[in-house]
This record gives C-alpha cells, sequence and structure tokens, in this order.
C-alpha cells in the first residue's frame, strides 16, 4: 500500500465531512484511510459513519491525550509506504492529488519526504498560495521557519529510526519533528510544483495572538535542548542579520545598493586607521 491519509479530529462536523468527501473520491485506490476522532460530542462520528462503506476506511473515536497523541495513534495504525497528514477543515485540492503525488514519487526516485504547495483559505473566502521551492533546509530554516506539515509524504519507516511526535507539545511538536530528520539525521525534502492542499486558516497553529506565545514558547525550548548554548546564541544574534539579507537577496537592486554602502563604510573605515 502506497499512502496511509490520516485525519484527526474533534468536535468539527462540517470541516470533518469536506476532509473525508476530499479523500474517498480520489481516484487512486492504492491508499487505506485512517480517521482519528477524540470522542466528539457532535455529529463527527455519524459523518465518520457515511464513508463507512470507503473499503479502505479505519477509524475510532475515543479520548485522547491532544493533537500529538491523535497524531500518533494514526501513524501507529499506518501500513502505507508514505504517511500523509491532512486535518480536520483540510481537504485534498483535486480527485487526482494522490494519483499526482504518486506520479512524482517515481520521478523523484522515493524520497523520504515529499512537499508540494499548499493554499491557504481564510473564513471569508481569502485564498493564498504558498510555496516553498528551496529544498536546502538548514538549520537556518528550522529556526526560522518550517516544511508545511499537512499535504506532505514522509516515509512511515522514518517514525521508527526518528521516533513519534512529541506529545507533550501542544503546536510545535511537528516542527521539531522535521527539525530532527531533516539537520541531525540528513534527511532531504524533495518539492514538487503542485498544489495539494485547501488549508483550514482556523485551525490551533493559526489563531493569531492568542497562541503566538504558545509556539514561541514551545521552539524555543526545542532549540535550547537541541543546540548548545553558544551555538544557539549565534543563531540569536545573527537571526534578524540573515533574514534581512535574505531579503535583500529578492530584491538585486537593493542589494547592491545596501552593498556600495558597505564597502564605502570599508574603506572609510581604513582611512581612519
Amino acid at each position: 500500500m502506497l499512502f496511509s491519509v490520516i485525519t484527526i479530529n474533534r468536535n468539527n462536523q462540517d470541516g470533518l465531512n469536506k476532509t473525508m468527501e476530499s479523500v474517498v473520491t480520489q481516484s487512486l485506490q492504492d491508499f487505506e484511510y485512517i480517521v482519528i476522532d477524540g470522542a466528539s460530542t457532535d455529529n463527527s462520528v455519524d459523518i465518520i459513519r457515511q464513508y463507512e462503506s470507503h473499503a479502505n476506511l479505519n477509524w475510532v473515536s475515543e479520548p485522547d491525550k491532544g493533537i500529538y497523541n491523535a497524531m500518533n495513534k494514526g501513524i501507529a495504525k499506518a501500513q502505507g509506504e508514505y504517511v500523509m497528514m491532512l486535518n480536520s477543515g483540510d481537504c485534498l485540492t483535486s480527485n487526482r492529488v494522490l494519483n499526482d503525488i504518486a506520479e512524482q514519487l517515481i520521478k523523484t526516485n522515493n524520497p523520504d519526504i515529499l512537499y508540494g504547495n499548499i493554499i491557504k483559505v481564510w473564513p471569508d473566502g481569502k485564498k493564498l498560495r504558498q510555496q516553498n521551492k528551496n529544498g536546502d533546509f538548514t538549520m537556518f530554516s528550522f529556526y526560522r521557519g518550517t516544511l508545511n506539515h499537512v499535504g506532505t509524504c514522509i516515509r512511515r519507516e522514518l517514525f521508527n529510526s526518528i521516533g513519534m511526535y512529541n506529545e507533550t507539545m501542544k503546536i510545535c511538536s511537528d516542527w521539531e519533528w522535521f527539525m530532527y530528520a531533516v539537520v541531525f539525521n540528513n534527511v532531504k525534502p524533495v518539492y514538487i510544483d503542485i498544489d495539494t492542499v485547501y488549508f483550514d486558516m482556523t485551525g490551533i497553529s493559526e489563531n493569531g495572538g492568542q497562541n503566538r506565545q504558545l509556539i514561541a514558547n514551545e521552539k524555543r525550548s526545542a532549540l535550547q535542548k537541541a543546540l548548545p548554548p553558544a551555538i544557539l546564541a549565534d543563531y540569536d544574534f545573527m537571526g534578524n542579520e540573515y533574514q534581512m539579507l535574505f531579503r535583500l537577496h529578492r530584491h538585486p537592486w537593493a542589494y547592491r545598493l545596501t552593498r556600495f554602502i558597505e564597502r564605502c563604510l570599508f574603506k572609510l573605515e581604513k582611512i581612519k586607521k
């Protein structure tokens, strides 16, 4: 079996219905669909039962200990070569997405991690395509950002070698997992220019300032655990400067002007000496 698509849900019956509909109508059938419901008290279980005729559906509804505990439950059940997370409310962009991804896996020699574009969707209907074409991830990539979790195909065996998601975190465990996979285990993500998922921007990690401090605290704790203090201090000191240079490189005229001013200052300092 090629894919294990995993959806976690709790009390989001409308979002769950959209998500499940986008999965069970896929033209490719070489996948299993795992739904982990956290003992919802709305009509989520009724929604799941409507799709029970789908031959590859495997589901459970029971209390869990949080988002990543639910994800780990799904991974433990998975039998596919690749795991894809598609949370309740998120939808595959067409009924050919899994087929297109399967073709790209062959073309890219079956990498350990394969990711494409996501389209962020806000409640007012606004949409924004997010692309991350740079596959050369470094520690700084994770100091500043991460890979998109939703819609990314991860070889299931990696969860055996690297470990499962850290269940003590509420929001950032997928970020931490990607950091350890890519930076400390030399896993190379491969990018494909395919729109894979409509990403629901009402999720827990997208609740604006409400969760911003929690995200910052969880990431800081993980960085302190992963990096020696002296190295982390360098990242803290140089972080803003690196980010500024990255922005300047996107605008060649601004970079050339900044470079010219820097060389002038260098010569002035040399003359003063």
